[in-house]
C-alpha cells in the first residue's frame, strides 16, 4: 500500500508540473492545455481558465465566454464567474480514443465584444480500468503425437483497451510441462504469441492435455485474463500448411457496401486427405470481427460493417490456417480505408444579432458561424461565401470561424430585412456544399420626418356653417416604423386680425382633421391662413409644417338694405311730380345695397304695389321711378308705390319700400291729401284703435261707477232734506275748488288752447300745427321740429283729448252731484 501511495503522489507531481508547463505556453500562444485522469467524477476541477489564459472573470462574463465543441457531446464545463474548468460529464478514454495514444480532445472557448477564441486541449490519462480478455473462453488445439519437439503453436492474442503500462504486460502458460510459451514482438508493436513443443507428446499415456494462458497488465493494482486451452492428442500429421504471403494490403474505399470482397488470403498443405484439408478462421479484434468476415472454406474476406475513414484509417487482423491435423500458419491482413468527400460541410452559428440598428456603420458584427468538414486533404477543404444582394460581407479571422459584417450603410425605409444566405462548398470531387440562410431585421431609427402630401393646402368654407363642423383633413405619412411613425398634429399659434387662430380652427391631434370652432361670417372675415405641424414620436420628435388657407364662402344671409328714401315710424315723405312731368321724367331714385358679396349682392328693383301702375315704373338694375306716361289732371294727387327690392342669392332676400308720390304743381294743393297719409299706416291706425278702445272702456266704467254714486247720493239727501226741512237749518251751498262762473269760459282751464283743422272727409279731425314744406318733398310735424313723425304729433294731440275728454267728465259728474 506504501509503495501504491507513493507512486500515485509522484504520478500527481509529474502531471501537476506537465499543467504548469502547459499553461505557461498557451498564454503566451492563446491556448491551453490541461491532463486529467478518466473516470472522474462530475464537477471535478480541471484547471483555472481565466488565469491560465490571463484573463479577468469580469471579462469571461461580459464577454458571454461559452465553450464551442465539433462533437455533439461536451465533456468540459465552463464556470464563468469562477473562472474554471469542470468535469461535465464522464469521459471514458476508451471510448474516446480507443487505442490511440495520447489520448486528447480539443474545445474553443469564445467571447464577444470584441470576439476572441481560445483552443484548449485536454488530455485524458488512461487509468486501469479495464482487463486483459481473450476473443475466446476456450481454446481447442489438436497435436499430432509425433509433432517435433519446437513445433510451434500460434494463439490469439489478448485484448486489453487500457494503453501504455496499463495494457498487455506479460503471458503465462500453467503448467508450462510438455509446452512454452513464446512471444515475439513485430516492429508494427504487435506481438505474436506461440506455443512451443518442448517434449513429445504420447497420445497413448496422455490423450487430452488442459492448460491456462494467463494475461496480466501493468496497472495498479494489477489485472488480468485466462483462456483455457484443451488439447487434443491425434495421430501423426508431419505437414503443416503454409500461407501464399505472410501479409495482405489491401486499400478500400470507405463508402464500400457491405459484403464486398476485399482480399482472400490462401494457404496450402502437403498432405493429402483430411491433413491437406486447410480451414481459416480470423484472430481479430472485436473491432475488426464486427466489419470483416473471413471464409472457412475459401478464405474470402467480405466487409460486413459500414467503414467511416473519419472514424478508423486502417484496420489490421490475423487470419489463422488450419489444417485437420492441428498444425496452423498465420498470415496478416492490413485493411487500409481510403478517404470518400462523404461528409458535408457543416455550418453552426456562434453568435448571431437578429436585428440590427439601421444606423449601424460599416464593419458591425451581424453573426459569427464556425464550418466544419470531417473529410481530410482537399475532401476537408472549405470554401465559404454569401449571397451578393445583401450589404453583408464575411470575413474570417481564425481557422475555421467566420464573421459576417456590414459592407454599407443600411436604410430600414429602403429594405426592411435581410435573408443572408451562407453557402460553404469542399474541393471535393464531386463537391459537397450546404447552406444556411438568416433573417436579419434592420430596426428603425427615427432619421426619417413626417411628409405632408401636400406642402399648401386650400379648403374653401361657407359661412355660417356650425361650430365643430369638420373643414377638411390634413395627412402627413412618416416612412419610420412603430413609435417612430406615429404622427401627431398640432396647430401653430398665431393670430388673425388680433385674435388667436385656435379661437377659429382646432386639429385633431391623432387624425388630423380640422374643426372650425366657430361660425364664420364672410362680411368680418374672407380669409385666413394658419400652419399646421406634423411631429412623430420618436426620440428626438422630427416634425414638418404645412401652411393651410382658409377661403369663407358669401352665403345670401343678409337681405337688402334701404339707404333712400328713409323709412320713418310715422312722418310722411313724398315726392313731388308736377302735372306737366312728361315721359320718363325721374320721380326719384331708390338707393339699396346688401353687404353680401358676388351674386347675392346683385340687386334688382320693381314695383310691388302701385296706385296706378301705369303711371310710373322702376329701373331694374338702377332703382330710378320714372313716369311710364305723361301725367294728366285726372291722375290722383296721391301716389302710393311699393317697390320691392331683390338679391340674386340663392335663395333669394327682398326688402320693401313704400315711395310716397304726390301729382301736384304746388304744395298747398297736397297738404290736405298728405296730412293722413300716416293715419292710413296700419300699424298706426292699430294703435290708436287701442287707446281709442281704451278710453271708451274707462269712460264707461266711471260712467257707470257715477251713476251708482249719483243715485246713492240722491237718496241720502233726499233724506237729508227732509230731516232738514224739519229742524229748520240754513243751507250752505258749496262748489268745488276748479269750478268758476258758470257765465265765463266755462270749466276748461285757459291754458289749454287748440287749433282745429277739419279733412276733406268730416268724420275725422286732428288738431295741426303747421309748417311750411318744401318744393319737391312734404312733411307734416308735432311740436317739436327736429322730430318730423307724425306718430309724435297724434301722440300729443291724443294725450291733448284725453286731457279734454276728463275735464269734461269731471265737470258733468261734479254737475251731477251738486
Amino acid at each position: 500500500m506504501d509503495y501504491m501511495w507513493i507512486n500515485a503522489v509522484r504520478g500527481r507531481w509529474r502531471a501537476l508540473f506537465v499543467i504548469l508547463c502547459l499553461c505557461e505556453l498557451s498564454s503566451v500562444s492563446g491556448q491551453a492545455r490541461y491532463s486529467i485522469p478518466e473516470e472522474q467524477a462530475e464537477g471535478s476541477f480541471v484547471g483555472n481558465i481565466a488565469r491560465d489564459l490571463g484573463l479577468d472573470v469580469a471579462r469571461l462574463v461580459a464577454g458571454k465566454a461559452r465553450i464551442i465543441t465539433k462533437e455533439d457531446r461536451q465533456y468540459v464545463d465552463l464556470k464563468r464567474d469562477k473562472g474554471t474548468l469542470v468535469i461535465k460529464e464522464r469521459i471514458d478514454r476508451e471510448e474516446l480514443c480507443g487505442k490511440t495514444t495520447p489520448c486528447s480532445f480539443t474545445f474553443d472557448i469564445i467571447l464577444e465584444n470584441p470576439i476572441q477564441l481560445y483552443r484548449v486541449t485536454v488530455e485524458v490519462i488512461d487509468i486501469n480500468d479495464n482487463s486483459p480478455s481473450f476473443p475466446q473462453h476456450e481454446i481447442n488445439l489438436k497435436i499430432v503425437e509425433n509433432a517435433a519437439v519446437g513445433t510451434r503453436f500460434s494463439l490469439d492474442n489478448a485484448a486489453d483497451t487500457d494503453v501504455g503500462i496499463n495494457d498487455i504486460q506479460k503471458y503465462i502458460l500453467k503448467p508450462s510441462d510438455n509446452l512454452k510459451l513464446e512471444i515475439q514482438s513485430q516492429p508494427d508493436g504487435m506481438k505474436v504469441i506461440e506455443m512451443v513443443l518442448q517434449k513429445p507428446l504420447d497420445r497413448e499415456e496422455e490423450e487430452t492435455h488442459t492448460l491456462m494462458l494467463i494475461a496480466s497488465d501493468g496497472g495498479e493494482p494489477h489485472r488480468s485474463g485466462t483462456v483455457r486451452i484443451q488439447i487434443t492428442v491425434l495421430d501423426a500429421n508431419d505437414n503443416t500448411p503454409v500461407c501464399s504471403q505472410p501479409v495482405y494490403k489491401v486499400d478500400v474505399p470507405e463508402n464500400s457496401p457491405e459484403g464486398t470482397l476485399i482480399a482472400t488470403v490462401s494457404a496450402s498443405d502437403a498432405d493429402s486427405g483430411l491433413y491437406g484439408d486447410v480451414t481459416y478462421s480470423t484472430g481479430a479484434t472485436r473491432e475488426a470481427e464486427q466489419m470483416f468476415d473471413v471464409n472457412v472454406k475459401t478464405g474470402q474476406i467480405k466487409l460486413t460493417g459500414k467503414l467511416d475513414f473519419e472514424k478508423s484509417k486502417h484496420y489490421q487482423f490475423n487470419v489463422r490456417a488450419s489444417d485437420h491435423g492441428g498444425f496452423t500458419d498465420t498470415c496478416k491482413v492490413i485493411v487500409n480505408i481510403i478517404d470518400e468527400n462523404d461528409n458535408v460541410p457543416t455550418i453552426k452559428l456562434m453568435s448571431f444579432s437578429q436585428s440590427i440598428p439601421e444606423d449601424s456603420p460599416p464593419g458591425t458584427t451581424v453573426a459569427v458561424f464556425n464550418v466544419n468538414d470531417d473529410d481530410s486533404e482537399s475532401n476537408g477543404v472549405v470554401k465559404c461565401s454569401i449571397n451578393s444582394d445583401v450589404p453583408f460581407k464575411i470575413e474570417s479571422s481564425l481557422s475555421g470561424y467566420y464573421t459576417i459584417v456590414t459592407d454599407n450603410f443600411l436604410d430600414r425605409e429602403s429594405v426592411s430585412e435581410y435573408n443572408v444566405t451562407i453557402t460553404v462548398s469542399d474541393q471535393g470531387s464531386p463537391p459537397l456544399s450546404s447552406s444556411k440562410t438568416i433573417n436579419v431585421k434592420i430596426s428603425d431609427v427615427n432619421d426619417s420626418p413626417p411628409k405632408f402630401h401636400q406642402s399648401e393646402y386650400s379648403k374653401n368654407v361657407p359661412e355660417n356653417n356650425s361650430p365643430g363642423f369638420s373643414v377638411f383633413t390634413v395627412s402627413a405619412s412618416d416612412a419610420d416604423w412603430g413609435q417612430n411613425a406615429r404622427v401627431s398634429y398640432f396647430l401653430e399659434e398665431k393670430e388673425v386680425n388680433g385674435v388667436a387662430v385656435s379661437s377659429f380652427v382646432s386639429v385633431n391631434s391623432e387624425n388630423g382633421v380640422i374643426h372650425a370652432v366657430r361660425s364664420f361670417d364672410y362680411e368680418q372675415i374672407k380669409s385666413f391662413d394658419f400652419n399646421v405641424t406634423a411631429r412623430d414620436a420618436g426620440s428626438p420628435p422630427l416634425s414638418s409644417v404645412a401652411t393651410v388657407h382658409i377661403l369663407i364662402q358669401d352665403q345670401n344671409d343678409n337681405a337688402p338694405q334701404v339707404l333712400y328714401p328713409v323709412q320713418t315710424g310715422g312722418s310722411v315723405l313724398a315726392e313731388m311730380v308736377p302735372r306737366s312731368a312728361d315721359v320718363g321724367y325721374l320721380v326719384t331714385k331708390v338707393v339699396a345695397v346688401d353687404v353680401d358679396s358676388g351674386q347675392n349682392a346683385w340687386l334688382s328693383y320693381k314695383v310691388h304695389k302701385a296706385t296706378d301702375r301705369a303711371l310710373f315704373e322702376v329701373g331694374l338694375h338702377n332703382g330710378e321711378i320714372r313716369t311710364v306716361r305723361q301725367v294728366t289732371d285726372k291722375d290722383a294727387v296721391k301716389q302710393r308705390l311699393s317697390v320691392l327690392v331683390e338679391d340674386n342669392g340663392q335663395p333669394s332676400r327682398s326688402a320693401t319700400v313704400i315711395v310716397n308720390v304726390a301729382v301736384a304743381d304746388s304744395f298747398p294743393e297736397v297738404l290736405s291729401e298728405f296730412t293722413d297719409f300716416s293715419m292710413h299706416d296700419k300699424e298706426y291706425n292699430d294703435k290708436l284703435t287701442f287707446y281709442l278702445v281704451l278710453a271708451l272702456a274707462v269712460v264707461s266704467f266711471l260712467f257707470i261707477t257715477c251713476l251708482l254714486l249719483i243715485i246713492s247720493v240722491k237718496v241720502y239727501r233726499w233724506r237729508q232734506s227732509r230731516v232738514l226741512y224739519h229742524s229748520n237749518l240754513p243751507v250752505i251751498p258749496y262748489y268745488p275748488p276748479r269750478y268758476s262762473d258758470t257765465l265765463g269760459t266755462g270749466t276748461l282751464q285757459h291754458v289749454y288752447n287748440y287749433e282745429v283743422c277739419r279733412t276733406t272727409d268730416s268724420r275725422k279731425g286732428d288738431m295741426k300745427n303747421m309748417q311750411a314744406m318744401s318744393q319737391s318733398l312734404v312733411s307734416v310735424d308735432g311740436a317739436d321740429a327736429d322730430t318730423p313723425h307724425v306718430t309724435k304729433q297724434m301722440s300729443g294731440n291724443f294725450s291733448q283729448m284725453s286731457t279734454l275728454v276728463s275735464e269734461t267728465f269731471y265737470h258733468s259728474f261734479y254737475i251731477c252731484v251738486v
